[in-house]
């Protein structure tokens, strides 16, 4: 059994909870949490300082659900302590922050909660594009067009700054979707992006809206992502291969072929927490566990990141002094 930590406890911390609780293999032990009444929101023993609960708990592993530039630190002291570190995305917010989350993953496994690769319609679109199974891969297309209001950015002081939040709706929103994008496409050759602040102008330093053009070979990849829609809408993915597209919309992925549709199901885990977090989060945080029971390297260790992490953090070089 292991004995976990969670430090952070807000929105995204009950999923951890949750899947921690089902799972045979894990106990929530200890919480912190700089406000007390969410350091004891989950019934275990509860710390407003997470060196002290990382002091006096005998961990085996630690879960990051804090704001995101605090993530390096976090991980480099756990490990320092011998205790695994799995922490929510994005592990870093710059190049040295990132290099501080390697050398954690030195002492210890580091995961990284990049949860829809575990999702049964990514897998066997990889699935896809490993087997040739419609000929080569031509191009890729995603949207990510969300709703996040000033009252969302005020009620969390560290979002919409680049000290904390390192970004807006590229490095919150629209990150597993680059992370997708990457995986099947490899590092790319070419990476440019424009990035505005259309609604939000004055109200947060990063940008509400982003458009990536990333190429490798003759492979071409676009990426929109915005906050400044009028819903949280599906985001849609879809692969242009030499025989047919595949497109990903929500939980329904579609063949077009011959101009004739057809879907494809795969059966999912229940969503827990928010439906656009993605239903991977137990299928992802239960093979890190996996992983360490086999001595076995995680599917989303920090080496399975290094190319989204540099694209992303490639892209911001870019774009961040123009906004």
């Amino acid at each position: 059994m292991y004995r976990v930590g969670l430090i952070g406890c807000g929105g995204i911390s009950a999923v951890h909870a949750h899947v921690l609780g089902e799972l045979e293999n894990t106990e929530l032990a200890a919480c912190a949490d700089i406000l007390p009444e969410r350091a004891g929101r989950y019934g275990c023993r509860a710390y407003t300082d997470w060196l002290t609960m990382l002091d006096r708990e005998k961990l085996d592993a630690v879960h990051l659900c804090t704001p995101h530039h605090l993530h390096p630190i976090m991980a480099e002291e756990a490990a320092r302590r011998g205790v695994r570190v799995f922490t929510e995305k994005p592990p870093a917010i710059d190049a040295e922050g990132w290099e501080a989350v390697k050398r954690a993953a030195e002492r210890v496994p580091v995961g990284i909660c990049f949860q829809n690769r575990y999702h049964p319609h990514i897998q066997a679109c990889r699935r896809f594009l490993r087997e040739n199974t419609y000929g080569a891969l031509l191009g890729i297309r995603a949207f990510v067009t969300w709703n996040r209001t000033a009252e969302y950015y005020a009620a969390a002081s560290w979002k919409g700054k680049w000290a904390t939040e390192g970004g807006g709706a590229l490095i919150n929103q629209a990150i597993h979707t680059l992370d997708l994008i990457v995986a099947c496409l490899g590092m790319p050759e070419q990476i440019e992006a424009t990035m505005m602040n259309h609604h939000l102008r004055g109200r947060i330093e990063v940008e509400d809206t982003a458009e990536i053009y990333l190429r490798k070979g003759n492979v071409a990849a676009l990426l929109y992502a915005s906050t400044a829609y009028s819903q949280d809408a599906p985001v849609l993915i879809e692969w242009h291969f030499e025989q047919a597209v595949i497109r990903l919309e929500g939980d329904v992925m579609t063949v077009i072929r011959d101009g004739k549709k057809q879907d494809i199901a795969c059966e999912t885990d229940p969503v827990i927490g928010r439906s656009y977090w993605g239903a991977g989060h137990k299928a992802c945080i239960a093979d890190f566990y996996r992983s360490i029971e086999a001595g076995e390297p995680y599917a989303n260790d920090p080496a399975s990141c290094e190319a989204t992490m540099q694209t992303l953090l490639r892209l911001y070089a870019q774009c961040r002094a123009a906004l």
